[in-house]
């Protein structure tokens, strides 16, 4: 049986000149703000794989810590790190399964144009009907009832780690690289992520992050998902779903719901009666 050239490799030189040498480099994003260099690959077999390479002591960090998120946490709509590369010119280098779809908001150092934009992923998405956004959420709400079974807390969840694919109606989320396991107590000034979707604990040294903290981000993405605009004055669900993301959404933990399976159970109620 022949080796298969990503899986069952372990040590590279350098890691697009490797990947050009077994199969066809079909696209490369290099201006990331979390310091990789990510590859789609297309091998002689047809089958396409998503390589992403650590460029910074801080991405290699990063990529260490999500090594070990994915030995953890496995769901059909998480993207799993399936193999690992040694990269002796840097790295380490990841290798995922290809997934066709567009990122709902790039996380790309030079970004053209907002989120308003006709033409911007996130407009898109949130003009479609609201029965395809639901089963968006859905999926969302369900990987996340994963993530706090094994005992993780959801750090920098913002709609750049969202990946829906606009031919078949399917949300898969990538790059979960901060989630960590849970409660910890911040030591840092704040925790990476998006003003959009972080709770107020993550930006004080000392605070608790545990599963709450996950509550809060999952009911922005909630409020931001089902809304028509980013003035968050076209919600598009109905008033008890709003109360659902309001109680996600408080600023004091302990008056949020107590974990993302009462958050999950709650939404699911509002949807079946809305």
């Amino acid at each position: 049986m022949t080796d298969h050239p990503l899986l069952d490799v372990t040590y590279v030189a350098r890691t697009e000149l490797y990947l050009r040498a077994v199969g066809e480099v079909f696209r490369v994003v290099r201006d990331q703000d979390s310091g990789c260099v990510s590859y789609g690959v297309r091998l002689a077999n047809g089958e396409r794989w998503f390589v992403k390479e650590a460029t910074t002591a801080a991405a290699r960090h990063t990529l260490d810590r999500a090594w070990a998120f994915h030995r953890a946490v496995r769901h059909p709509v998480i993207v799993p790190q399936l193999h690992r590369l040694t990269v002796r010119s840097g790295g380490p280098a990841v290798v995922m399964p290809w997934h066709s779809g567009e990122v709902l908001y790039p996380s790309t150092l030079h970004r053209r144009g907002g989120r308003a934009h006709p033409d911007h992923p996130l407009a898109r998405f949130r003009a479609q009907p609201v029965p395809p956004i639901l089963r968006a959420i859905e999926r969302l709400l369900d990987a996340h009832l994963a993530v706090e079974a094994a005992g993780f807390v959801a750090v920098d969840l913002y709609d750049g780690a969202f990946l829906y694919d606009f031919d078949v109606g399917e949300l898969r989320l990538i790059d979960l690289d901060e989630y960590r396991p849970g409660p910890f107590t911040l030591e840092a000034d704040r925790l990476p992520g998006s003003r959009r979707f972080m709770a107020p604990e993550e930006w004080r040294r000392g605070c608790r992050i545990d599963t709450r903290t996950t509550v809060h981000a999952l009911g922005r993405a909630l409020r931001l998902l089902l809304d028509a605009g980013d003035g968050e004055r076209a919600w598009r669900g109905t008033a008890e779903q709003l109360a659902v993301v309001r109680r996600a959404t408080r600023a004091d933990p302990g008056e949020r719901f107590t974990g993302v399976g009462e958050l999950v159970s709650a939404w699911r109620r509002s949807v079946s009666r809305g």
